[in-house]
């Protein structure tokens, strides 16, 4: 299943403006997270450049800081294996990590209210469509057909310059459904999807703001279950659950299944204990509040949800994840399709902390956010970054890797969260000992399936260091497929 790119812009200043919608747009940019509120205007101004997370200084010059990041983690990972407490010191790191690790996947889960105890809100349901004439139909029936008091929700579908019947497919759904609303953008439009997200913010209404993939299947009572989640006035979004819909189809597919029940179950967890709580784009939901203080979607990343989501927390807001609903999506089915989806994600991903560093080591956060951050910075990005000169100056000194011990603990913690994830999808289930069996079957082909992530990861952080910065929108092309 190859892959596309959507239309690449690095000026970052060509979105096609519609109503006031470039008026928004132009605000949200400017938007100020001064850390300091009370100080005159003078103050505030010369805090602005120093602490906004929306200016555009912050995007710049990622490839010298992922240089700079690259060099220390060679450098300091040479230097352990030559000093003699090199060894201690990575004993005690991972007893640090190990500590925090065993806190995340034995604490309880969070308990959610599942009625809404006010008036229902108004919710916009957003999709951002390219070129997706065989899915599109499936997913306007299906999201104009939820269960939610008439008239208290909306449709749009931002069809970003599509070159296939996409267009006219929107036109005679649009005759049908009554709610539905499309967008159609321009061909000089920019910014990828969050540039769509932003060119349609102005015209929707919605207290919530619901984000689909074009290849989303939701259930009907989708709307009902999601809402009672925000009656908590610090909760800024809502990510629920990604399932793979043709996860029956092949290793690939079978793999990405069990890493989304692993993410699912590590997010929530992480949740429960004041930690980070992630969005990851197909399912999630933003209160419209929330967006407008961070400024609205990031034009100048690769992943909108990656990056929305440390500017949230960075602006005192909560993400919750949830198991149940979930959002089904295809897969993709083969190697290539995979490695191109996850270095995007990985590249999107490193970008935010290339980007808000500072901001997170001045513990904007707060302690219990930060710290919990840089744990799985530290194992989602420095562990595989590290891999390599470990392994050779393992083999230049002749000892095990120096990080070993660290590299263990990740392996059993995804083991453990991946099982722990498949447990909790099936709960509803009568249990037996060889549903346990399946359950570690489907473990241990998950773990050897994660193994890509250390080729992707060090990878894509060799890459940014080396390779100017080239801003491009990849969309997966999507089949219609549906796992019955």
């Amino acid at each position: 299943m190859p892959a596309n790119s959507w239309p690449e812009n690095d000026s970052y200043n060509e979105l096609d403006p519609l109503n006031s919608s470039e008026a928004l747009i132009g605000k949200s940019r400017r938007s100020d997270f001064s850390l300091f509120s009370d100080l005159p205007d003078s103050e505030e101004l010369e805090e602005e450049t120093s602490a906004s997370v929306s200016l555009p200084y912050r995007f710049q010059g990622r490839r010298r800081k992922a240089a700079l990041v690259l060099t220390i983690v060679w450098s300091g990972t040479i230097a352990l294996h030559l000093v003699s407490w090199g060894t201690l010191f990575v004993l005690g790191l991972t007893t640090l990590i190990g500590i925090h690790a065993l806190v995340v996947v034995f604490t309880r889960p969070k308990r959610y209210p599942e009625q809404m105890q006010t008036d229902l809100p108004y919710i916009s349901v957003l999709v951002a469509a390219k070129n997706e004439e065989a899915v599109i139909c499936r997913l306007v029936k299906s999201l104009c057909s939820l269960k939610y008091p008439e008239g208290q929700y909306e449709v749009w579908v931002i069809d970003d310059n599509s070159t296939d019947t996409t267009p006219q497919l929107l036109s005679e759904l649009a005759q049908e459904y009554e709610q539905l609303k499309v967008l159609r953008r321009k061909p000089e439009a920019g910014g990828g999807k969050s540039g769509a997200l932003n060119q349609v913010l102005a015209l929707t209404k919605g207290d919530i703001l619901a984000v689909f993939d074009a290849d989303a299947q939701v259930s009907p009572d989708l709307l009902e279950r999601v809402v009672p989640l925000f009656q908590r006035e610090n909760v800024g979004a809502v990510q629920v659950r990604k399932a793979i819909a043709n996860a029956k189809e092949n290793f690939w597919t079978k793999g990405q299944a069990v890493e989304m029940a692993l993410d699912t179950f590590l997010q929530q967890q992480r949740t429960s204990i004041g930690g980070i709580g992630e969005l990851r784009g197909n399912g999630q939901f933003v209160r419209r509040k929330a967006l407008s203080s961070c400024g609205g979607w990031n034009e100048e990343t690769i992943t909108d949800d990656l990056d929305l989501t440390l500017r949230l927390h960075l602006e005192k807001w909560d993400i919750e994840c949830v198991f149940n609903p979930m959002v089904e999506e295809e897969g993709v089915t083969n190697a290539i399709a995979l490695w191109h989806q996850r270095n995007r994600w990985a590249e999107g991903g490193y970008q935010r902390y290339l980007d808000y560093w500072d901001l997170i080591l001045r513990n904007r956060m707060g302690t219990r956010k930060t710290w919990d951050l840089l744990v799985f910075l530290l194992i989602q990005y420095i562990l595989p970054t590290v891999a390599v000169p470990d392994f050779l100056m393992a083999i230049a000194r002749h000892r095990p890797p120096i990080f070993s011990p660290m590299t263990g603990l990740t392996v059993t913690i995804s083991m453990a969260g991946m099982f722990a994830g498949l447990r909790r999808i099936c709960q509803d289930r009568e249990f037996k000992i060889s549903t346990y069996f399946l359950l570690l079957l489907q473990t241990l082909r998950g773990i050897l399936y994660m193994f890509h992530w250390i080729v992707v990861i060090s990878s894509t952080t060799a890459r940014m260091s080396v390779r100017p910065k080239r801003l491009k929108w990849v969309k997966t092309v999507h089949q219609g497929k549906n796992e019955e």
